[in-house]
């Protein structure tokens, strides 16, 4: 019997190898950052949006959503505050058995538009008797915070923001966000629907610890409905 053939297995070029170095890297060096969200009154803040600024070109293990479902229940957005990422699509679902607007516009414009300012309206019937509710589709295209209202019904509320960075994160009850981000020089800035005079952003430089910050807002906000 001959000397069995043998298996030949291709070598990986150095320049994919490297590329997947660079690859892993991006995804595994990142230090959790714990930001605490504080009212004037010192008290945690739920639905505060913590964004990071970095100039790293990493991704996040997690990426922002890019799509989101907001459903019109008992005359509420729900979720009252969505975090997506810039081009995101949204699908609004009417609960409700009667007819609602979806009408967005830059949160804190005075009123809403539907022009340069990237808003838009959409109509959706009411929810049969029996069956799913009706639907409208929208992108957000723009990064910034988004006011939602309902033309028929002025005490509706609700907001997304479009987060053009992709390590940002909503407070929970606690008032905690946690993010994992690069290493390096970072910016965290905060927002919140009642928060109406921006707050400065914090610098902080991050290394391999986990760290902590805590932003304060210089209002108590409002008790939502519910």
């Amino acid at each position: 019997m001959g000397t069995p053939p043998r298996l030949r297995v291709p070598r990986l070029r150095s320049s994919a190898i490297a590329l997947a170095g660079a690859l892993a890297c991006a995804l595994c060096a990142a230090t959790p950052l714990q930001v605490s969200v504080l009212d004037k009154d010192g008290q945690p803040v739920v639905d505060a949006v913590v964004v990071v600024a970095t100039a790293s070109k990493a991704s996040p293990a997690r990426p922002l959503p890019r799509e989101v479902t907001i459903s019109q229940e008992k005359m509420r957005f729900v979720p009252a505050v969505s975090l997506v990422a810039v081009g995101a699509k949204a699908r609004f679902v009417n609960n409700d058995p009667w007819e609602h607007h979806v009408r967005a516009s830059a949160a804190g414009v005075m009123q809403f538009d539907a022009g340069p300012a990237g808003g838009f309206e959409l109509m959706i019937a009411a929810k049969p008797e029996g069956k799913p509710g009706k639907v409208a589709d929208a992108t957000f295209e723009k990064a910034g915070a988004v006011l939602l209202g309902c033309h028929l019904h002025n005490s509706m509320r609700g907001h997304v923001y479009v987060s053009d960075s992709p390590w940002a994160a909503l407070t929970g009850m606690d008032g905690l966000a946690t993010i994992d981000v690069p290493e390096g020089a970072a910016s965290v800035k905060v927002w919140h629907a009642d928060q109406l005079i921006d707050i400065a952003p914090l610098q902080v430089m991050l290394g391999d610890a986990p760290a902590k910050a805590t932003l304060q807002l210089n209002v108590v906000p409002r008790r939502k409905r519910i």
